[in-house]
């Protein structure tokens, strides 16, 4: 990098410093627990020759910590996947239930903007469409940091919600099902054909909560790839011609996505979720009442702090399978 003439080319030069950047982000957490390998072998000798309750406290703290950097990194290494270090675009729909429904999927959606400002990801929200007495019709949005998408693959698919609803006069107990699809953000040195011709592509207003308009001009775009019928849309900026070029990233990604589960004979599986977002179909539960308890039903893990998970508080949940699947 502090060769002559590197910074002539700023494309390829970003090329390089995201790849060295990815690798340090390997290295330094390794050179940092082989120092804390050091200073707990130094205790221990000390510990030998001195019986010292102050240092004996250190080491177990230090030991401590060292098995949680362990774990982290040991999850990392499951990240192998080719698209595992790649960024996310997450998408979320409610199920058959209305209001009940579209609520739920706005609470998942506040629950992955928490977890993502837990680990300092950025969330960038690509198109939100309110419903129209609470919750969302929609929600599109990006995660960018590194490895996103490698975590939140966990995510995809139906997620139950089991709860006393706020909507229901009589306060009775109600089911409720949001679906949740995350694809990896496609870089531009990914090739990915798209044919005009292909697509059909439609402007309209942008609106608000509420019915109010973000703009008087038809600045949101919505592109339908005619031949997969895949749909996405943007609303994020006043101008549309951002709105269009982010629709063609949302776009790109969602093809790569269908390319990969192409590949792997899993469409059929995906497609089938697409189509059933109810009974038998999800992949979590999140019970609220009689009783509080988030279920994986993959892995079945168990945890009976669900406003903690609520809150983005979702790796024990991740990091579960993330080791079935590398089991």
């Amino acid at each position: 990098m502090a060769g002559q003439g590197f910074w002539d080319a700023p494309e390829s030069a970003r090329t390089v410093i995201d790849e060295s950047n990815r690798l340090k982000s390997w290295v330094e957490p390794w050179a940092e627990l082989s120092g804390q390998v050091s200073e707990l072998e130094a205790l221990v000798e000390l510990l030998e020759d001195e019986d010292d309750a102050d240092l004996a406290a250190e080491f177990e703290r230090g030991l401590g910590t060292l098995g949680q950097g362990v774990d982290a990194l040991e999850l990392r290494t499951m990240l192998q996947g080719e698209d595992d270090h790649r960024e996310a675009i997450v998408t979320i729909h409610p199920g058959a239930g209305g209001t009940e429904s579209q609520d739920w999927a706005q609470m998942l959606m506040r629950m992955y903007t928490r977890w993502a400002e837990r680990h300092g990801y950025e969330v960038n929200v690509l198109d939100l469409q309110p419903a129209q007495e609470a919750g969302i019709k929609s929600a599109t949005f990006e995660i960018k940091g590194e490895s996103a998408y490698g975590y939140l693959k966990a995510e995809g698919g139906v997620h139950r919600l089991v709860r006393i609803s706020p909507f229901d006069a009589q306060s009775r107990r109600h089911t409720s099902f949001a679906s949740v699809f995350v694809y990896p953000l496609v870089e531009d040195d990914i090739e990915i054909e798209i044919d005009e011709s292909d697509l059909r592509i439609d402007t309209y207003r942008a609106s608000g909560a509420g019915g109010q308009h973000v703009n008087k001009t038809d600045s949101a775009v919505r592109i339908t790839h005619e031949p997969t019928n895949i749909v996405v849309s943007c609303q994020q900026e006043r101008s549309q011609h951002k709105n269009r070029g982010t629709a063609m990233k949302m776009l790109r990604a969602a093809l790569y996505q269908r390319a990969l589960d192409e590949k792997e004979a899993e469409r059929a599986a995906i497609e089938e979720s697409k189509a059933e977002i109810g009974f038998g179909s999800q992949i979590r539960s999140y019970v609220f009442q009689p009783y509080t308890m988030v279920n994986d039903h993959r892995t079945e893990t168990k945890i009976g702090d669900v406003q903690a998970v609520m809150d983005g508080e979702i790796d024990p949940l991740i990091e579960a399978y993330l080791k079935r699947a590398g089991a």
